[in-house]
């Protein structure tokens, strides 16, 4: 496992020393200027100290006697001095090596000898040609001791630099280690929000989306606890209903009582089988079930089909369900999941059928809108009180006046699946009758 505090370290540590060189690199070309600057001015110096007995036309070899230019000529070792006359007679020579080149180019040059490279100077003072010479190698060797002065300081203070860095870093991580440690003291049904104090503006965005997730989790288990509680409250009522029947059938005496108390045992069966796949249908379209992956559906074939498995249906029930044509007859297309917008029709469609009268009418429409791909289910019965229409989404909720054999899950899980497709819908009053407008965002 990495640790942050080291990891910002070391790179801190690798920054710095790449910095403390480059400026070392910088201060060592400057000072390396700087220092060819005042050399060139120390070797002119010396070359105009030389003493005036050159400037005559016939001077005897040099001699340094006085004590002045003695120590002129001899106050650096490293420095060559060679004086020769217009004939080319050696008149003084400090050094024997390096042999220096034997015709000197007035001013400044550079020459590279046995012994390394030479900075020369030569200068005419009359009739007698004077060259002094230093070795290059004495010129860095002084910019990197400068070089090196002024950065020691700095290499000394990398350990403290280094030592308060750690100290800062950690300081700065101690919220984190904070969280960590009310994190884990908690158990699984601790789901409170962290305590955030004073969080750094780094460290603020992950204690925020902790406690976004801490929410997330409290309503996923808030809704899982309320829809048990809800589904055994709705499956109290059929399982006594066919405990009763069972017995029903035990004491029947006669064929016939026999026979009309096992019918009535099926019918509870049947209702008992909608509702347990009714819940089933409900608790895969919670928010927080994971939903299956949307792809392009073709809204008026489904719908098309729907219609053909609900037809016996309707004809049983003496009512005219069909499909309407809107105007353009190409693929209306969705982003969905293919079962649950069948599902969400089909429990339209069946809601419709069981509570418009028998000879009634059921129309199915599929069409384009400037709002997105609309689906419309409208009948011509007894339609919603307008009171009612914003409790007829929730879960188990029944009318007054609602036909028997409900559950009261079928709008709800309507609700759960357009939700879950970004779709809207609308309870409109059609007089008579009741339309119910889908509308789903338009593929684009």
């Amino acid at each position: 496992m990495r640790s942050i505090q080291r990891t910002l370290l070391w790179w801190l540590a690798a920054g710095l020393a790449a910095g403390i060189a480059v400026a070392t690199g910088l201060i060592y070309g400057q000072a390396r200027q700087e220092a060819n600057a005042l050399f060139d001015y120390q070797m002119k110096q010396v070359a105009a100290a030389l003493p005036s007995q050159f400037s005559v036309p016939v001077a005897p070899p040099f001699v340094p006697g006085d004590g002045a230019s003695a120590d002129l000529l001899h106050a650096d070792e490293d420095v060559v001095i060679h004086i020769w006359d217009g004939s080319g007679r050696s008149l003084y020579l400090s050094h024997a090596h390096p042999v220096l080149p034997p015709r000197a180019e007035l001013g400044f040059s550079n020459a590279r000898t046995e012994s390394g490279e030479w900075r020369i100077y030569s200068v005419q003072l009359g009739p007698a040609v004077v060259q002094i010479a230093q070795p290059l190698s004495a010129r860095r060797t002084l910019a990197a001791h400068m070089a090196l002065r002024t950065v020691a300081p700095l290499l000394l203070l990398l350990p403290v630099l280094g030592w308060l860095v750690w100290l800062a870093v950690g300081r700065g991580l101690r919220p984190l280690r904070e969280i960590a440690t009310e994190v884990r003291a908690r158990d699984a049904n601790t789901l409170a929000p962290l305590a955030v104090r004073d969080m750094p503006d780094e460290i603020a965005p992950l204690s925020a989306a902790l406690n976004q997730l801490l929410a997330r989790l409290a309503h996923a288990i808030d809704t899982q606890r309320a829809f048990v509680a809800d589904a055994a409250h709705a499956l109290r009522t059929p399982l006594t209903a066919l405990q009763l029947q069972a017995q029903l059938v035990e004491r029947a005496e006669t064929p016939e009582a026999r026979q009309a108390a096992v019918g009535q045992l099926k019918q509870g069966l049947e209702r008992l089988t909608h509702l347990v796949a009714q819940l089933l249908t409900l608790a895969r379209q919670e928010p927080g079930a994971a939903p299956p992956p949307h792809e392009p559906v073709n809204l008026r074939t489904l719908a098309a089909g729907v219609v053909a498995d609900m037809s016996q249906a309707a004809i049983d029930r003496d009512i005219d369900l069909g499909l309407e044509e809107s105007g353009a007859q190409g693929p209306v297309t969705v982003r969905g999941d293919a079962d649950a917008l069948r599902i969400l029709l089909t429990n339209l469609i069946d809601n419709a059928l069981h509570y418009i009268p028998r000879g009634g009418r059921v129309d199915v429409q599929v069409a384009h809108t400037a709002q997105g791909i609309e689906l419309t289910v409208r009948d011509n019965g007894p339609g919603i009180p307008a009171e009612e229409c914003g409790r007829v989404f929730d879960r188990f909720y029944r009318a007054p006046d609602a036909p028997t054999g409900g559950s009261g899950l079928g709008l709800a899980i309507v609700a759960e699946v357009a939700q879950s497709h970004g779709a809207r819908i609308a309870l409109e009053d059609a007089r008579p009758g009741l339309r119910v407008r889908v509308v789903f965002p338009a593929v684009g």
